[in-house]
């Protein structure tokens, strides 16, 4: 290896450092001002404390907020698992014509501006006269789960080796049978990355989900956004720690299920 060869690969690992730290220092400050006892956030905390921890109890409409978040994530991720699922084999199994515009549309939705979506989605549900906020959300959030697992599935399903099933039912296995035992152990750890990045990215939806709540039915980003805006105090800290904290949560035990390795082969 020359000289060269050597600083080349010495900067691109200062480059990946420098990006890591970039990405992780937003994270680190927010967990630390979580467990200040400062009623702002000033960094280095003056003293530790659980104080703001404690106070996510007493804060209006909070719990309320987090069930609504965790029921919009879960029944939209069901979704758009089933939703894209089929999507995926029809794309990668079907031979009809415009095979790609169907996969690009259904991934269109992360190529816009989240605001442009929310804008488009709160003209075309009241255009077909749903005024619920509930039901509005809901598809709001299939909308923009459904293309995560899409391009998840896809690239595995294409790569899926659909010979296995036929010589299944050579051997007297119905075909329902044979996709459940075969196929889909076979993608679980696309079915484990897809079902992560679309709960997360529901629970974590700001720009869309503003345009479609009401008074009653608030997810918790737009209740963060409440409380930074009436009560700016570390308790937000508090919760964006709790979500990082899921978001690690779900990682590990993913890891410890099906591999990191098999959920990015996936």
């Amino acid at each position: 290896m020359t000289r060269v060869d050597r600083a080349a690969i010495f900067g691109a690992w200062v480059v990946a450092a420098l990006v890591v730290v970039y990405l992780l220092t937003p994270l680190v400050v927010t967990v630390i001002v979580s467990f200040t006892s400062s009623t702002v956030y000033t960094l280095p905390p003056p003293d530790w404390s659980l104080r703001w921890y404690a106070a996510l109890g007493r804060k209006s409409g909070l719990w309320g907020s987090v069930l609504l978040s965790f029921n919009l994530a879960f029944v939209s991720t069901v979704l758009s698992l089933v939703v894209g699922t089929a999507a995926a084999l029809g794309v990668a199994r079907g031979r009809f014509p415009g095979r790609g515009a169907v996969a690009t549309f259904v991934v269109s939705p992360l190529m816009m501006p989240g605001l442009v979506v929310g804008v488009a989605l709160l003209q075309f549900l009241r255009e077909l006269g749903l005024r619920d906020a509930y039901w509005s959300l809901l598809i709001a959030h299939v909308v923009i789960t459904l293309p995560y697992v899409m391009r998840t599935l896809l690239a595995s399903v294409a790569a899926f080796d659909f010979s296995l099933i036929d010589a299944a039912r050579t051997l007297g296995m119905p075909y329902p049978k044979a996709v459940l035992k075969i196929m889909v152990p076979n993608l679980a750890p696309a079915f484990l990355t897809a079902s992560l990045f679309a709960f997360l990215a529901s629970m974590d939806n700001y720009p869309i989900s503003i345009f479609l709540t009401d008074a009653r039915n608030k997810t918790l980003p737009i209740r963060m956004l409440q409380y930074l805006e009436e009560t700016p105090d570390p308790t937000i800290a508090a919760i964006s720690s709790l979500l990082i904290l899921m978001a690690l949560i779900a990682l590990v035990l993913s890891a410890r299920t099906v591999g990191l390795n098999r959920m990015m082969e996936g």
